[in-house]
């Protein structure tokens, strides 16, 4: 995708052998790359939310391996930083994904030959993770331009957190059918939930979709429902950080609260995800774990204040105890579909082994 008029993707290997990111956790107000040259650098950047999304997270963790191995090829090392990365974000299923995979390709690879075979591997995932979205997008702008023809308006869509490309390598899940019907001409208005505590929506996804130009509104989180009651929101779109074999998903909090809104208004409710966000092991959502990040994400809110530094100030009276519990599950029966780069299915397991056949001797 394009900032101010040129290409970025959200992660790139230099010719240093480093890697070069966008620090999330700076947007709205400032646009700040930064060089990872360590595992510790990259394990930290995931902790922290410099680098978020479950597809970058993945992707991250990919390049946090090839950045080990140049320091360490041994066996011992490979197994360290499998463990070290492992621990940093326990709800996005691309992570087990992406460390499973490098585990596999480097662990074959002779020792003098793995930081070769890493760095490899990791732009392989990064390449695949982007055509992968584009096909999502593919896949989902018919549902789009549809519900353009039934209306004699813009499309209104309402998303929850950011699941654009700055949550991915590019293009996004649920956002790269919204570019792409924009690209095509077809009016579209994007209701972008503020998405507290952390304000992925207010600052990432409406970051995005003005960088694109496309028509967009900020609202607050319990605004959806109403919003579909009025019959203002055509369409609900939203990411997955974990979606189980059943069809379940795991989104950012919040995600379960928009999907009852839009049952109960008969609204389309729609999770896009690639198929390294399917945990084929699970068959319940109540078996994924749930991150618990720091109260203070709840406690302190970051803005822009009067005289034009960017504060972080506190909104929550001390000595008020704070639960931050980072993600929610949504029942298949609640969601219209899942859309992949396969198509889109049914969220359930026949639907999602239609998409994926060899699943079903596993399953």
């Amino acid at each position: 995708m394009n900032i101010w008029g040129r290409h970025y993707r959200t992660i790139w290997p230099t010719a240093e052998r480093s890697v070069q990111v966008i620090d999330q956790t700076r947007l709205p107000f400032e646009f700040v790359t930064l060089e990872l040259r360590s595992l510790e650098q990259v394990a930290q950047a995931i902790r922290t939310m410099v680098v978020r999304g479950a597809p970058l997270i993945g992707a991250a963790a990919a390049y946090g391996i090839a950045l080990a191995m140049q320091t360490d090829a041994s066996d011992r090392a490979l197994d360290e930083a499998l463990r070290a990365l492992q621990t940093t974000r326990p709800t996005a299923q691309n992570l087990s994904w992406a460390l499973a995979r490098m585990r596999a390709v480097v662990s074959r690879a002779a020792a003098d030959a793995r930081a070769d075979t890493a760095f490899r591997e990791a732009g392989l995932i990064c390449d695949e993770d982007v055509e992968q979205c584009r096909c999502i997008g593919i896949h989902a702008l018919p549902l789009v331009r549809q519900l353009a023809e039934s209306v004699a308006r813009p499309v209104n869509i309402l998303t929850h957190c950011n699941a654009g490309w700055l949550a991915c390598v590019d293009w996004g899940t649920a956002l790269a059918p919204i570019y792409m019907a924009h690209d095509a001409g077809i009016a579209v208005h994007v209701w972008v939930d503020e998405t507290r505590p952390r304000n992925q929506g207010a600052a990432l996804t409406a970051f995005e979709l003005a960088a694109h130009a496309v028509p967009h509104t900020v609202i607050a989180d319990n605004l959806g429902g109403l919003l579909m009651q009025r019959g203002q929101v055509d369409l609900v779109l939203v990411g997955s950080d974990r979606t189980t074999a059943s069809g379940e998903v795991c989104n950012k909090v919040g995600t379960y609260l928009k999907a009852l809104a839009a049952h109960d208004n008969g609204v389309p409710f729609y999770a896009a995800l690639p198929a390294s966000t399917i945990d084929w092991s699970l068959e319940h959502g109540a078996d994924i774990p749930i991150e618990e990040r720091p109260a203070s994400e709840l406690t302190h809110v970051t803005g822009r204040g009067p005289s034009g530094a960017v504060e972080n100030v506190r909104v929550v009276a001390e000595g008020s105890p704070v639960l931050n519990l980072a993600f929610d599950v949504t029942p298949a029966r609640l969601v219209t579909g899942l859309i992949t780069e396969r198509g889109v299915c049914a969220a359930s397991a026949a639907g999602l082994q239609s998409l994926y056949p060899q699943r079903r001797a596993a399953s």
